[in-house]
């Protein structure tokens, strides 16, 4: 039993990085845990997030990357998700979310598509993509105020990237997804 506690000291930081982690953990599983019943995208990405900052830290303090071609680390990913999740209505450039991560442009690229498996700019289609039916499930604004709401040039544009992602319109995803 010590010997398991004192591996489990070593392995597990301490102090204030710890307890962002920590609370960044705490934060993405209380909304996955929420939002398991209402929207299971969300639920789904938020247990994504907390997977991929796990292993980024156990593979951090294991040792396990000793390869050039390291991912982003817990603290990075916590800020990248929440400065793209809050900023999702205005125009989002590689620079900016490179600031918030503090790394170079060219750098933080390859972390990003490492550690999410996509580009950066791929992902915040993505998220919007993902708030758009959101909205189109609780909202009753029109698609064209909805795209503007998740960053989308306009109505067009909106629809051209849900048609590519979805197979079908924003128009006809929402009438089949009405609720009753």
């Amino acid at each position: 039993m010590e010997e398991s506690q004192s591996t489990a000291q070593q392995f597990w930081p301490t102090g204030p990085e710890f307890s962002y982690l920590a609370g960044s953990l705490a934060e993405l599983l209380d909304v996955a845990r929420r939002e398991f019943e209402h929207d299971r995208e969300v639920a789904k990405a938020s247990l994504a997030a907390a997977s991929t900052i796990l292993q980024s830290e156990i593979e951090r303090h294991s040792g396990a990357r000793r390869s050039r071609a390291v991912g982003l680390v817990g603290w990075q990913i916590t800020r990248v998700r929440i400065f793209i999740d809050k900023n999702l209505h205005r125009t989002i450039h590689t620079r900016d979310l490179s600031a918030v991560a503090r790394r170079s442009p060219a750098h933080f690229s390859r972390s990003f598509k490492l550690t999410f498996g996509e580009p950066p700019h791929a992902y915040v289609v993505k998220r919007r993509l993902e708030k758009a039916c959101r909205l189109m499930m609780t909202s009753p604004d029109s698609l064209s105020e909805i795209a503007l709401r998740v960053g989308f040039s306009d109505q067009a544009h909106l629809c051209r990237l849900f048609r590519q992602a979805f197979g079908q319109s924003p128009a006809s995803w929402r009438r089949e997804f009405e609720v009753q």
